[in-house]
């Protein structure tokens, strides 16, 4: 049959660590616990929630809900998501420009955990350049639209991991739902591809006209068919080849180059 097929490929593939550590005995994956979590989980969001959407201006009440949302369809890692960000904070709510979100990208792909990087980014600029929070200094503003970003991104994640935490490693050498994580995880790499050609399009047309000659960075396409030689061709390292990629935009930048 096709899992027995497959478990014999796994059984025969070398893997560089081994798992082979039993399930532990105090898993609980009973409905109590669950529903517990959940319902613990759906309160706090709505007491929170609440809160911001009484008290506060409603810029931050948009982000609560819409940080809620890109959390609770996170799957399959951040780039699954990244582009639905991206869209709906430069286009739908227009709290970043394009060029603002291309900055928190950058950031965020310094760093572990690009998604809470981007998001609480996308929360500080939007809140802190934002008509209704102009009662308070820049600074203020931003730290509110940060830690409500923040705040609203990891809640959903923590009733997830309180709930499916459990199933996992009861269930993880189960095959017949190990195979539908793994379509998940091969469709990640559709959505990354629709990620680079984001970064590209606002890298290589900054002005936003697409494929017109006079919007095109020519500085930027260099540097990135630089980088990409040498990756491929001379195989150097990425902390070597983004050293050299970031000199090289500062000498453009410093020279004024078009």
């Amino acid at each position: 049959t096709g899992i027995s097929a497959a478990e014999r490929k796994i059984q025969s593939a070398n893997f560089v660590i081994d798992d082979h550590t039993p399930s532990p005995k105090t898993i609980r994956t009973d409905s109590y616990h669950i529903v517990v979590a959940i319902g613990t989980g759906i309160a706090l969001w709505a007491l929170l929630y609440s809160a911001v959407y009484q008290l506060a201006p409603y810029v931050l009440s948009d982000m609560a809900m819409f940080f809620t949302k890109a959390a609770l369809v996170t799957f399959g890692g951040a780039y699954a998501v990244l582009p639905y960000v991206f869209d709906s904070a430069v286009n739908e709510y227009q709290w970043v420009s394009a060029a603002q979100m291309m900055d928190g990208l950058a950031l965020g792909e310094t760093t572990p955990g690009p998604l809470v990087m981007i998001n609480a980014f996308v929360g500080f600029v939007g809140a802190a350049q934002h008509t209704s929070l102009t009662f308070l200094p820049i600074a203020g503003a931003g730290a509110l639209g940060a830690i409500v970003a923040t705040v609203f991104t990891f809640l959903p994640s923590f009733v997830f991991i309180l709930v499916g935490a459990p199933w996992i490693e009861a269930t993880r050498k189960n095959l017949s739902l190990a195979a539908p994580l793994t379509a998940i995880s091969a469709a990640v790499v559709g959505v990354i591809v629709d990620l680079a050609l984001i970064f590209a399009q606002h890298t290589f047309f900054p002005d936003g006209q697409l494929w017109s000659w006079r919007s095109l960075d020519l500085v930027a396409i260099c540097i990135t068919v630089l980088a990409g030689l040498m990756l491929l061709q001379f195989k150097l390292g990425m902390l070597t080849t983004l050293l050299i990629s970031t000199a090289l935009g500062v000498v453009a930048v410093a020279l004024q180059l078009p």
